[in-house]
């Protein structure tokens, strides 16, 4: 005789048992910080004094700040510089490294290092390299070229700056791109190849429409990161955002704004503020785009 299989009844609060610890982690770190930061947005709170309700006084002291369209360009320009990098050349580099040939495995540990190194780290070696008696600028002037201002000079900083970008997000969007590239069926390149397609017509009309999507999800966390820029840019152009301050992002502005024993917590919770909502904007941008040419 079979032993009979007791039935425990659950209680209908043990689910959230098993997911209490994720919540009490994302209401301290995610969700208490936002809403404290919208709070914030609208008073004048500064860091050693609590702060009265001024409604959009912030906001409206923004549209008349400097150094916040000077911020906006920037971090626009990054945009615009970082993003078709990081969408088309890990695509490429993905395909060189996708071949199984002796020694590749080194190639693509080497290509994913700088991903795993520190930014401070990372920052410091390019800082070093292209300081004005550096590295770059010694073989420059030994090949009669003369030095160049990569650190003093405003659109040189950021374009400097965007190449660290550029080089340290390379090997983290080629994995994504290795793992679409995965899932392409070699049918249809062997049948383009009958067809007579060369390796530049596989490549545009084989393997961009079969890793659509992913270039699409590339172009959203990259546009989401390059507007939020800190590191590189700090690290490079100093705390002061560079000549005259030229260079500085929102982010660093927001750091600048907010932080010391005179911070103004209001001014930078309502930098923040525009900062999340053009983030925000940009990723809606990308998947209306998405699905405007899906359509």
């Amino acid at each position: 005789m079979a032993t009979p299989v007791r039935i425990r009844r659950q209680l209908p609060f043990s689910p959230w048992l098993f997911a209490a610890p994720g919540l009490l982690v994302t209401g301290t770190f995610v969700l208490y910080p936002f809403v404290s930061t919208l709070v914030n947005s609208f008073t004048d709170r500064r860091t050693l004094l609590p702060g009265h309700f001024v409604g959009l006084a912030n906001f409206r002291e923004l549209l008349h700040d400097d150094m916040f369209w000077t911020g906006l360009r920037n971090s626009t320009l990054y945009i615009l510089g970082v993003v078709p990098a990081l969408v088309v050349l890990p695509l490429l580099l993905a395909l060189l490294v996708q071949r199984n040939i002796p020694g590749i495995t080194f190639f693509r540990s080497a290509f994913y290092t700088p991903v795993v190194a520190s930014i401070v780290v990372v920052g410091l070696i390019w800082v070093w390299l292209l300081d004005e008696r550096g590295l770059v600028n010694s073989l420059l002037e030994a090949v009669g070229i003369g030095r160049i201002g990569f650190l003093s000079d405003q659109w040189l900083l950021l374009l400097s700056a965007m190449a660290v970008t550029v080089w340290k997000g390379l090997g983290y969007y080629m994995i994504i791109y290795l793992a679409a590239l995965a899932n392409v069926p070699r049918e249809l390149h062997e049948a383009a190849a009958v067809d007579g397609a060369g390796p530049v017509r596989r490549f545009l009309s084989v393997t961009v429409p079969a890793v659509r999507s992913t270039m699409v999800l590339v172009a959203a966390l990259s546009s989401v990161a390059a507007f939020k820029v800190f590191s590189e840019v700090y690290l490079m152009a100093g705390p002061s955002g560079g000549p005259a301050g030229e260079d500085t992002t929102l982010v660093m502005l927001v750091q600048r704004t907010g932080t010391g024993l005179t911070g103004r917590v209001g001014y930078a919770s309502a930098l923040s503020v525009v900062v999340f909502v053009v983030t925000v904007a940009l990723m809606l941008l990308v998947l209306r785009a998405d699905r405007r040419e899906e359509s």
